[in-house]
């Protein structure tokens, strides 16, 4: 592994690549596509396991990658279900914007085989470990990928959110919730709340608050070598942490939610072809142009 994080000749050439072959089964797209993508993908390795629940363990499966069908979803979900052994991701896109599932299917066949051939890298991105400490106790934990995010939850009154940088405090937000997003994660909910794109695989987190009561307030990156501590001193009856999409734990008057670094990293398979702009330029339909309309 260079220091750039990105792999070459991670796979074993001399044999057939033991594959997870995951998707998210209730979707009528991956029920529909998964017969023929799985022959693709059997033609040249051999499928240790397929999992369409997305619901099994995959830290004991002994495979060399994941080919996962669908969404950044269901990208998400495998994430977590690796948990500590993250594996290389290929990841076919059967979603709707796919900022991380950027091969379509129609490319598989032709991809696979170079993957197998060993004509990809692969990327590490960075992962999260988040706790909810109350009276210095652990109650809550998970390891993430996209972001962690406090929501106020009803009444919807106004939150006062104290954030600390290594046990300093940095400031106090007004406003309606707090996120803490990964490079992965800034196209995702960071985004929506007026954040900036990080290239994923920065080492760097995003501290963005939801509609703050302050037009000086802005969204900070800062390195992902610190520790992240967030408090609120006096929550809503349901202002809860959330970690990717999935509810961590209700908050209580000054719990310590803590966001950093963790130890595993989120490892995708990328292909000759494949850019970050292009991607970006169109999952987003990014154009600086003024379209004028000609009669």
């Amino acid at each position: 592994m260079s220091v750039s994080g990105i792999a070459t000749n991670w796979i074993d050439a001399k044999r057939k690549p033991r594959v997870i072959l995951l998707g998210t089964g209730r979707y009528e797209t991956v029920r529909e596509q998964q017969p023929g993508l799985q022959e693709i993908v059997e033609t040249h390795a051999e499928i240790v396991l397929a999992d369409f629940a997305m619901s099994q363990d995959l830290e004991a499966i002994d495979a060399d990658l994941a080919v996962v069908l669908g969404g950044d979803g269901s990208i998400l979900r495998a994430a977590r279900q690796m948990g500590l052994r993250q594996i290389p991701v290929l990841a076919v896109n059967l979603g709707r914007l796919g900022f991380l599932a950027a091969i379509s299917p129609g490319d598989l066949m032709r991809v696979f085989s170079e993957v197998v051939a060993g004509k990809a890298t692969v990327v590490e991105h960075l992962m999260f470990h988040c706790t909810v400490i109350r009276e210095e106790v652990v109650v809550a934990e998970a390891l993430g990928l996209n972001e962690m995010a406090i929501l106020a939850g009803p009444p919807f009154s106004i939150l006062d959110i104290d954030l600390f940088v290594d046990a300093e405090l940095a400031t106090t937000y007004s406003c309606d919730g707090l996120i803490v997003s990964t490079p992965v994660g800034s196209t995702a909910h960071n985004l929506s709340a007026g954040g900036p794109i990080l290239r994923k695989n920065l080492q760097a987190f995003v501290i963005s608050p939801i509609s703050p009561h302050a037009l000086t307030v802005r969204p900070v990156v800062d390195t992902a070598d610190h520790i992240y501590d967030v408090v609120v001193q006096e929550p809503n009856d349901a202002t809860t942490v959330v970690v990717d999409g999935n509810v961590l734990a209700k908050l209580q008057p000054s719990d310590r939610v803590r966001v950093q670094r963790a130890e595993p990293k989120f490892k995708l398979i990328e292909v000759p072809g494949q850019s970050y702009y292009r991607t970006l330029r169109e999952r987003l339909d990014w154009s600086g142009r003024i379209r004028v309309k000609r009669e």
